[in-house]
């Protein structure tokens, strides 16, 4: 944001306030001060009037021009275009040195004395403004001839350039900062000079008429006017150059003044297209176009408010009927809507997202002063006005509480005085209790944290008084430390099982996601504002990203990749948990003597045992993952004590060659699920324990949890733990298999006999064959 301290004197007065002390309190008040420059015309360079201008008679290009300089008439051979009898100019007088070192002598051109220079603007240190020299008019005051043009504020002006956080849409105007230097230097505010009403001129219903149908959660406000000797002036052409903005035409260049000066958003509308023959008026239809954004057609869209104008509707005229539009939409509303439907965008719509001036009727007065002041147009009684629902913000803190979090005692008057000055309504506090109405163009204040905020840039940030720390103990093991240690111990379990820790965005690609069958958030709950393309969503699992890891890992050459990371993943509904996941790719080791310098590439087996390493035991169930990414054959639930609390697999072939990676496992638990906690003893059987083993034929579609639900429901107390230990199948067992499974049998009171053993095995035996229908092979 680039302000002048000339265009900022109209709305504070700066008279006494040096530009180092100005730069000092834009920094303490949060408005960081990027670049200050200068701009201050040399000296000797004065105001000047041609009182006669004629052509050279040796040169066709230039002319003698006898020029007024208050106390002397000096000739002057000038080559501009512009030039001519009757007009105000700057003049480098004899010995002037020019910005480019050019020292000002007397001279003959094509045989004609010449004593000085008339310049343009750039000649004499300023940005360009116009092709030939710059013609002085009122709009920079009145002038005196001879008098030197580093006397007038608009050529010896500093220019300051603010870096603005993206949350300070409301300082976007020279308004808006002078707003917040009120506040700081405890002034008043300017009043701008209010439009002198005409009750005998013809009123705007006359000339248009705007149909509107639902509320769009817009504010716009119309008025009419008839153009007529609109040129821009100087004044005016010289602030738009300092800040780099160069319009098509003077209407559109007088329109993006008053919107930098104000804060409101304004454009102009061409008659000809809202023409109604049959109305014999102008007519508007406000309406949503087809992705939601309010817009003003004419049968054809004329414009998307606040955010692009059609080149149909513009004018491009300085003499004729035209309508001013003044606009506000909710930030928040239209960059949701510009993120859910990006469409073409123009000049005003970083202004509408970042939060303009709501009070449409500053910016629509401000505007037509202006053509009052440097026109001859007629302006039409009367407005079109539409207006939105507002439901103010409250925010109710006490002195006590404002206080508590600055760390320093604030005088309520000073409160109060800061919180008025920066536009806050205080009419329904009482006592030491505030409840301030926050002003619309505050978006961005939410809650009582940020009233804090603004008190606190008001105060100043040095000026808070510094304390030593002080520390007290508490007890802290509550529920957060318990969670933080839990990660710790897994994390720290995860390392010691040789696996490297990552970490990663909780953002993602939603495309990605999409792509091989992950939950993504519901469109409503979307990002608005995210950082990046391919960081548009929140991640719904961690497993996208740690084979993106391994497949970095792999193309800077590492043959074996075992990754892990934690942290927080959400659903469709935006629900946030936390997830612990794992990741094995390519050898199951790195290359040495013992395997000869070929590791065998990691396994279903080998993953699984290094994963157990970490959240302890677990056993598998069949399982069908609504994603892409499992192999078909080699995917399995992960369950502990009877409860899924994740899924293990084989990486598709096809996406695993996608990323140029070998064999590669993964797995992703609910980090909630995993076992912590205080460890107690338990006692043990101090008697021998027995092993058994049974070989059972059973078919070979049967998953083995079924059979393991049959044994754990009808097994002996003495059957302490059971596993399987071999597989086996051929031709004489045609479509069934031979399962094998050891036994482990222990009792704490005694040591079993042949008789205990057998007749525990039976239970097993005599359930698996009722229940199952399998018997011993």
């Amino acid at each position: 944001m680039i302000v002048t301290r000339s265009w900022l004197n109209e709305w504070i007065k700066l008279d006494g306030i040096s530009t180092e002390e100005l730069a000092k309190t834009f920094n303490s008040i949060g408005l960081e001060v990027d670049t200050v420059t200068e701009y201050d015309v040399p000296e000797k360079i004065v105001f000047g009037k041609v009182l006669s201008c004629e052509k050279h008679p040796d040169a066709d290009k230039l002319n003698v021009c006898q020029v007024d300089l208050g106390s002397t008439t000096r000739q002057i051979v000038c080559g501009a275009a512009n030039v001519r009898e009757g007009i105000t100019v700057a003049v480098a007088t004899l010995g002037a040195e020019m910005p480019g070192g050019l020292k000002i002598k007397p001279v003959k051109l094509r045989g004609v004395d010449s004593e000085g220079m008339i310049c343009s603007s750039t000649e004499i240190g300023l940005p360009k403004l116009e092709d030939g020299i710059m013609v002085i008019d009122s709009s920079i005051g009145k002038v005196k001839l001879g008098e030197e043009l580093r006397e007038n504020p608009h050529f010896n002006d500093t220019q300051i350039e603010l870096e603005l956080t993206a949350n300070r849409g409301d300082c976007l105007s020279i308004r808006g900062v002078a707003r917040d230097l009120c506040a700081a230097f405890n002034k008043p505010m300017k009043k701008m000079k209010s439009e002198d009403l005409d009750q005998t001129r013809l009123g705007i219903g006359r000339l248009l008429q705007l149909v509107q149908g639902e509320n769009l959660e817009v504010d716009l406000t119309y008025r009419a006017i008839d153009l007529k000797g609109l040129e821009l002036p100087l004044k005016l052409r010289l602030r738009l150059a300092q800040i780099d903005e160069v319009q098509e035409n003077d209407i559109e260049g007088l329109l993006w003044y008053a919107t930098y000066s104000t804060g409101v958003v304004l454009r102009a509308y061409h008659y000809g297209p809202f023409k109604n023959d049959e109305e014999k008026k102008a007519v508007m239809t406000l309406k949503r176009d087809e992705n939601g954004f309010a817009s003003i057609y004419n049968g054809e869209k004329a414009s998307t408010i606040g955010i692009y104008q059609e080149k149909h509707s513009r004018v491009t005229y300085n003499e004729g009927i035209a309508f001013i539009e003044a606009s506000y939409i909710p930030p928040d509303l239209i960059s949701r809507q510009m993120y859910e439907h990006k469409i073409e965008n123009g000049p005003h719509f970083y202004r509408t997202s970042r939060g303009s001036e709501p009070e449409l009727e500053i910016g629509v007065g401000f505007v037509l002063n202006l053509l009052d002041s440097y026109s001859d147009s007629s302006i039409y009684g009367g407005s079109v006005d539409v207006r939105s629902k507002f439901h103010e913000k409250v925010i109710g803190i006490s002195v006590a509480e404002i206080n508590a979090l600055i760390g320093m005692e604030i005088k309520k008057a000073t409160i109060s005085k800061i919180l008025k000055g920066l536009g806050f309504e205080l009419s329904k506090s009482k006592g030491d209790n505030f409840v301030v109405e926050v002003p619309r163009y505050r978006h961005d204040i939410v809650n009582k944290q940020d009233v804090v905020e603004e008190i606190v840039r008001l105060v100043g940030i040095d000026n808070i008084d510094s304390k030593a720390l002080e520390f007290k103990e508490a007890y802290r093991i509550d529920e957060d430390y318990a969670a933080y240690t839990k990660r710790k111990v897994y994390r720290h379990r995860a390392a010691q099982s040789g696996f490297y820790e990552t970490v990663h965005f909780v953002f993602t690609e939603r495309l990605l996601l999409e792509k091989y069958g992950f939950a993504t958030l519901v469109p409503q709950k979307e990002l608005l504002n995210p950082i990046a393309g391919t960081l548009d969503t929140l991640r719904s699992t961690m497993m996208l990203g740690l084979v993106q890891a391994a497949s970095q890992n792999v193309k800077v050459g590492r043959k074996s990749v075992k990754l892990f990371e934690s942290g927080s993943v959400f659903d469709s509904e935006r629900n946030e948990s936390v997830k612990f996941a794992f990741i094995s790719s390519g050898s199951v080791e790195n290359d040495k003597m013992s395997n000869a310098g070929k590791p065998a590439n990691v396994d279903f087996a080998a993953f699984v045992q290094r994963v157990a390493d970490v959240i302890g035991d677990f056993t598998l169930r069949e399982s069908n993952p609504e994603h892409s990414f499992a192999h078909p054959y080699q995917v399995a639930s992960i369950v502990q004590d009877d409860k899924v609390i994740g899924e293990l697999f084989k990486l598709h072939p096809s996406i695993a060659e996608a990323y140029d990676l070998d064999d590669t496992f993964l797995c992703e638990v609910d980090f909630a699920s995993l076992e912590y906690g205080i460890k107690s003893a338990q006692s043990y059987s101090k008697y021998q324990a027995s092993f058994r083993d049974l070989s059972v034929v059973m078919p070979a579609d049967m998953s083995y949890s079924k059979m393991e639900k049959v044994i754990k429901e009808n097994k002996s107390p003495e059957i302490i733990r059971f596993y399987p230990v071999d597989r086996y199948s051929d031709e004489k067992l045609g479509d069934n298999i031979s399962l094998s499974l050891r036994f482990v049998l222990q009792s704490p009171e005694k040591t079993l006999e042949e008789e205990d053993i057998t007749s525990s095995m039976s239970s097993v035996l005599s359930a698996l064959e009722s229940e199952l229908g399998l018997t011993l092979r």
